[in-house]
This record gives C-alpha cells, sequence and structure tokens, in this order.
C-alpha cells in the first residue's frame, strides 16, 4: 500500500459568507418589507435636514466654537459631570461669537442635548453628529429627535409647579402630541387640555392601590387628585415644544411643524416595531438576543435587531452589543455586528474606538469600510492578508461550534490563499486562539484524506508550538 502525498489542491475564491448564514446550510432568500412611509405631504428627508439645520444653527456654531478653541478632553467645564461652561469659558465665546453669555450658555445646553457635544465625566467633546454635521442628513435628524425627546430639559419648568403634576404632564403629552399628529392641522388649545386631563387622570387611577385579601362589602378605591391646575402646565408644555421647534402656537390652537409631526411619526413607528419583535427577544441581554437570533434567516434576524433597539437608548444598546461581540463565542462576535449594521451612523464612534482590539478589528473595519459607502462586496479589501486569514479563522470557529461538518468544509473554499499549504502557513502565523480546534474539526469533516492528514498534522504544529 503505498502513502498518498497531500495535494497542493487549488482552492476555489468565492467571497466570504455572512456570518449570520453559518447556522444554516442554505440560505434562502425572503423579500424585503417595504420601508415604512412617512404619512402624505411629509417633506423629504433633505428638506427635513435643512429645517434641523437652521433650527439648531446656533447650537452647532457654538460646539464647533468649542471644538476649534478647547479641542476634545480639555478644560472649559464645571467638574459637575453634566458638561456645563464654566464662567470664564462661557465669557471667551461671547466674545468670540460675538454674543451674550446667556446666549451661549442656552445653545451650549442645545448642544448637549442634541448630541452635538458628549460629556465624558468632568469633559465635553464634540458628538459624532457634529463630525457628520454638513454631509450625513441622517445625523442632522437624529440630532434634533434628540432635543425633541429631551423638551423639558430644553425648556425647565417654573419652580412653582408641584413635581408629581409636572410628572404626569410629560407621561401624558405623547398621546397628546399623536393626536396632534393624527388631526395634521390647528387644534384649539381647550381640546388638547381636555384630552391631557382624561390622559392624567388615567394615570394617577392606574397607581391607585387596590388592597388585597377578601372584601365583605364593595370597596370604593378613591382616584387621587391633585390640585394642580393643569392649564398652566399644557401652557409649559407647549411653549417648550414651541421652542424646540416642534410645535406653533397662536390664537389659541396648536399645530405642530413639519419636523413636529414627523418626528412623532417616527416614534408612533418605533412603538409599532419594538410591539412586533417576531422572535420575542425585545427584553432579553444582547448576548441573550443574539443567541435567539443564530436560528433565524437574515432579514428575519434584521428584524430582531430593530425591534431590539428601537425598545432602548442607543448609547446602551451599542455598548451592548460590543460587550457581546468581546466573548468568546465567534458566532455572537458576527452577529453583533450585523446588529450594529442596523444601528447605522450612531455606532460609529464606538466600532472606531475598538479598531485597535485584536479580535474585533476585521468586523469594525469592515463595518466602517460598509458605513463609508464601500460596496459590502468589496469590503474585504480594507482588511490586510493577517487580518482575512484571522477573519476566515473566527468565522471557522463559529461553523465549528454552531453550524454542521459540510459548510466547514465549504468554509475551505473562501479562504484568500490559493492553495492548503499556503493557507496553513498563514492560518499559522496568525496565532488565533481557536486555531487547533478549527484545524481538528476541519480534519475530521473534510472527505479527502491526504487533506485531512495535512490539516491534522498543522493543528499538532501549533499546540506543540513546532514547524
Amino acid at each position: 500500500m503505498t502513502s498518498r502525498i497531500p495535494r497542493d489542491s487549488r482552492l476555489r475564491l468565492v467571497r466570504p459568507r455572512p456570518l449570520a448564514a453559518a447556522p444554516r446550510a442554505v440560505n434562502q432568500r425572503r423579500p424585503r418589507r417595504p420601508a415604512p412611509r412617512p404619512p402624505e405631504g411629509t417633506p423629504a428627508r433633505s428638506e427635513l435636514a435643512r429645517m434641523a439645520r437652521s433650527g439648531l444653527a446656533a447650537a452647532a456654531r457654538v460646539a464647533h466654537w468649542a471644538d476649534t478653541a478647547l479641542r476634545p478632553g480639555r478644560g472649559g467645564t464645571h467638574s459637575d459631570g453634566k458638561g456645563t461652561l464654566s464662567d470664564a469659558t462661557a465669557e471667551r465665546a461671547a466674545a468670540d461669537l460675538g454674543l451674550t453669555v446667556t446666549q451661549v450658555r442656552a445653545d451650549w445646553d442645545t448642544a448637549r442635548l442634541a448630541g452635538l457635544v458628549e460629556v465624558h465625566g468632568d469633559s465635553a467633546r464634540p458628538g459624532w453628529r457634529l463630525r457628520a454635521w454638513d454631509r450625513d442628513d441622517s445625523a442632522v435628524l437624529r440630532g434634533w429627535v434628540a432635543l425633541f425627546d429631551a423638551w423639558s430639559l430644553a425648556h425647565p419648568e417654573p419652580d412653582h409647579f408641584e413635581h408629581g403634576a409636572v410628572a404626569d404632564v410629560v407621561s401624558a403629552l405623547p398621546q397628546v402630541l399623536s393626536f396632534l399628529q393624527l388631526s395634521a392641522g390647528p387644534v384649539p388649545v381647550e381640546q388638547l387640555l381636555d384630552l391631557l386631563e382624561q390622559r392624567v387622570t388615567e394615570l394617577r387611577t392606574e397607581r391607585c392601590e387596590v388592597p388585597y385579601g377578601p372584601r365583605p362589602e364593595p370597596v370604593v378605591v378613591p382616584v387621587p387628585v391633585d390640585a394642580t391646575p393643569l392649564a398652566p402646565l399644557l401652557d409649559w408644555a407647549l411653549h417648550a415644544l414651541t421652542s424646540v421647534g416642534a410645535l406653533t402656537c397662536g390664537d389659541g390652537q396648536a399645530t405642530l411643524t413639519p419636523l413636529g409631526s414627523w418626528a412623532v411619526w417616527v416614534k408612533l413607528e418605533q412603538i409599532c416595531v419594538a410591539a412586533q419583535s417576531p422572535a420575542g427577544n425585545i427584553e432579553q441581554a444582547a448576548e441573550d438576543m443574539l443567541r435567539g437570533c443564530a436560528q433565524l434567516r437574515p432579514n428575519a434576524a434584521r428584524d430582531e435587531y430593530r425591534a431590539w433597539l428601537a425598545a432602548r437608548p442607543v448609547g446602551s444598546a451599542v455598548t451592548e452589543l460590543l460587550v457581546a461581540a468581546r466573548g468568546d463565542d465567534a458566532l455572537l462576535r458576527g452577529l453583533a455586528f450585523e446588529a450594529l449594521r442596523v444601528v447605522g451612523a450612531p455606532a460609529e464612534p464606538d466600532v472606531r474606538g475598538v479598531v485597535d482590539e485584536p479580535a474585533l478589528r476585521p468586523y469594525a473595519l469592515l463595518w466602517l469600510a460598509e458605513h463609508d459607502g464601500v460596496d459590502p462586496e468589496d469590503a474585504h479589501e480594507v482588511l490586510t492578508r493577517e487580518e482575512a486569514t484571522w477573519l476566515w479563522v473566527d468565522t471557522a470557529a463559529a461553523v465549528t461550534d454552531h453550524g454542521e461538518a459540510p459548510m466547514l468544509v465549504r468554509h475551505l473554499e473562501s479562504a484568500l490563499q490559493p492553495t492548503v499549504p499556503a493557507l496553513l502557513d498563514e492560518v499559522r502565523a496568525v496565532g488565533h486562539p481557536r486555531t487547533v480546534q478549527v484545524l481538528v474539526a476541519l480534519a475530521a469533516a473534510h472527505p479527502d484524506p491526504a487533506l485531512a492528514k495535512a490539516v491534522r498534522r498543522a493543528a499538532f504544529q501549533v499546540h506543540t508550538g513546532g514547524s
């Protein structure tokens, strides 16, 4: 019996398949759901972005001044954890910009609420939205929506208002705004006041505590009564929303601006998306959510990511996803970056922040390339040969843990190296922590005995540190 020499077989070069496809051998395509369209008459996104830029122009001017004059991370704010401008910095900005100190402080506060400035500990630095201000309409609109969400902070209530009543009005106002949005025109303030009073009464009734245990006689639970009249609070809320550009008020009527109407529609769509979580993972932590999506088709997984993201703040969601990506499970690493693709531009600073982490670097570079407009089919070209090989091993680890043997064999065909010996040499050189397990699994799965023997020998050499 003669021994066979490991063949220097050529590998068919194919583009790497998305990691989300790893759990299944066949990736059936489903037609994409059409994106929901805003109500008829809503201006185009470019026009909405122009309106938002105009409304936030003063805040952007102060933020750009701080970026140039102070540079990120330097002094200029109080050490109160809120990024409040120091007196000296506010006076300097007022002198440079030809504004009053009061105007500078108001514009700075708006910049913080819109995410043009981000506060980190005792310092403030330019936000990603400021960096993308002139080129990215989505960044501008997200900044305006952030300000819209913070309307009660942008125009704080007078001190004499009772805090509980203020909280009730803030909680009830989304229903008032939804009514305004559906009305698509001016609504009398008296009608809004009636609606507000109804909603506040519902909220207070829901908070009533009903005693448990047997009750021989019917118990009437009184609705708590707050002596604070709601008319002044509604007036405050309407003026606050007017100050951020969401409303116009006059002649006893209130009307949503085009930006305000669009923002309310966006919020309603987010609520609908969150309520339609297809696989029920909306309340799970990021890692559990990703595991729940591992067996879904790519389109269904993206729907689940959208629902999960709609139910939590973007910043904390991105942080959770990156924590999951740093774990030992390579499949979750790939799925986490698929979810970050759904996040889009808001994730850019955090993704750039992990480029120097070896385990995340290839994924981050691909994400950034696609974010910058590179065709996903060509994005792999931004990787060095070593980074691409590391990603090949990481993807193979995901297939080893979650896929099937035939899929691992097919993954061999996606390698950049033209020959098996060249692939094995470079795989050993990149030092991936799962190299041995991947090679052992590949040797066990491959039907060619000679090739399997060569792969086993490579696994043994990596394990023993030999050559």
